[in-house]
């Protein structure tokens, strides 16, 4: 677990730095494309229910982003959280899988 978590921290600084200091001239219409919240929403909807690898995830990319932006420490955390925590609700409740 310790090592999942150390790879999640890794690469999501990769992913913020790669975000905050070369997408910012790609942007379509003043919107840039958001590398974090991308990548959480892919990790809660492939990982298993019973997994809490998303939610590590979600706290791990909300710092990174809240570290790299304008806002308060912790907007960004509880904003990818909430996430995290309705796409684990919305697949405990109305998906069954076998």
């Amino acid at each position: 677990m310790v090592k999942k978590i150390l790879i999640l921290f890794i690469s999501f600084y990769i992913l913020t730095l790669f975000q905050s200091s070369f997408l910012v001239h790609f942007h379509f219409l003043g919107i840039v494309p958001n590398l974090l919240l991308i990548s959480v929403i892919l990790i809660n909807l492939f990982e298993s229910q019973s997994s809490n690898s998303g939610l590590f995830s979600a706290a791990i990319s909300g710092f990174f982003s809240d570290v790299f932006s304008e806002n308060f420490l912790g907007f960004h955390v509880l904003i990818f959280l909430s996430i995290s925590f309705f796409i684990k609700y919305f697949f405990k409740k109305h998906v069954q899988l076998f």
